[in-house]
């Protein structure tokens, strides 16, 4: 007689499939509110019944082996699609349920996503959301999320990308007045190159480059850095640049509140260059009702 053993492990294999995302035992137990040994015998149980090892574990990581990342790669779609056809059952027309998961920049975390996110939660109180935060582009659906959030990359061509947020934003150059009544006012881009500079830089090693623009004009610099940051403790950066550092470059509207407060002097502002603001992506083949309810609310809070 059967029993209620997941005789064919699809609990073991969703547990490796959020080992995979998350690089560890411990993370995935935090996550799915196991214990990191319950989670180890998970897996050992579903490599006996695959038979092949899934899992390669180090005293300091756990990566998929060439098997588990076949596997991962097969079973994340399948699994994404289970989660979108319970999201829809669980949800009616009147009310979203579900979990939102998204694979975001952390740039749109300071004062441009929690806002819209806040009033978007008060709308729907059946919706959890997730932010997964990094600053590399990769395909959110493949991570498991449901959709990124990001600036101007190239997007695979079935994904399909929509303004969230201001639809143009500046770059701004700033530094204290201690800094600036030290060494002089910088007069030109070119100029900034005599200067103390705090670089912010990504987790791929990339500095972040400097670009200014005036009359049809442009300037693109890779300054010297007397301090460098990555783009995860950008506030620190912005700290060092109040406490008379060096020179900051980053985004205005993170620049701006310290400005205001005269603890940062603007520098070059006639030359600070706009870009496009940040784009929700996600693909067209997968939509989850919670998704949809985002989607809807950004197009009422542009067009509101």
């Amino acid at each position: 007689m059967a029993n209620n053993d997941d005789i064919f492990g699809f609990d073991d294999l969703a547990v490796f499939l959020d080992i995979c995302e998350t690089g560890g035992f411990r993370k995935t137990a935090q996550r799915l509110g196991l214990s990191p040994s319950s989670v180890s015998e998970r897996m050992a149980r579903l490599e006996r019944r695959i038979g092949v090892p899934l899992l390669t574990r180090t005293t300091r990581s756990v990566s998929p082996t060439e098997a588990g990342r076949t596997l991962a790669e097969r079973l994340l779609p399948l699994y994404a699609e289970a989660r979108v056809a319970l999201q829809d059952v669980a949800s009616t027309k009147d009310e979203v349920r579900g979990l939102l998961r998204l694979n975001v920049t952390g740039a749109v975390m300071v004062d441009i996503l929690p806002p819209l996110v806040d009033r978007f939660l008060a709308n729907h109180p059946g919706v959890r959301i997730e932010f997964v935060v990094e600053d590399r582009l990769v395909d959110a659906v493949a991570a498991g999320c449901d959709a990124g959030i990001r600036y101007g990359e190239h997007l695979a061509q079935d994904m399909i990308a929509v303004p969230i947020g201001p639809t143009t934003q500046r770059t701004a150059l700033a530094a204290s007045r201690s800094y600036l009544a030290e060494r002089g006012a910088v007069q030109h881009p070119n100029d900034v190159l005599a200067h103390d500079c705090i670089r912010l830089r990504f987790s791929s090693g990339a500095y972040i480059d400097w670009d200014f623009e005036k009359d049809g004009e442009t300037w693109s610099l890779d300054p010297p850095a007397r301090l460098i940051v990555g783009v995860d403790a950008a506030a620190a950066a912005i700290d060092f640049a109040r406490t008379g550092r060096g020179l900051i470059y980053t985004f205005e509207n993170w620049l701006e509140p310290h400005i205001q407060s005269g603890d940062l002097e603007p520098v070059l502002p006639d030359w600070w260059a706009s870009f496009d603001g940040p784009r929700l992506y996600f693909s067209r083949r997968f939509m989850p009702a919670p998704l949809r309810a985002f989607i809807d609310f950004i197009a009422s809070e542009r067009h509101g």
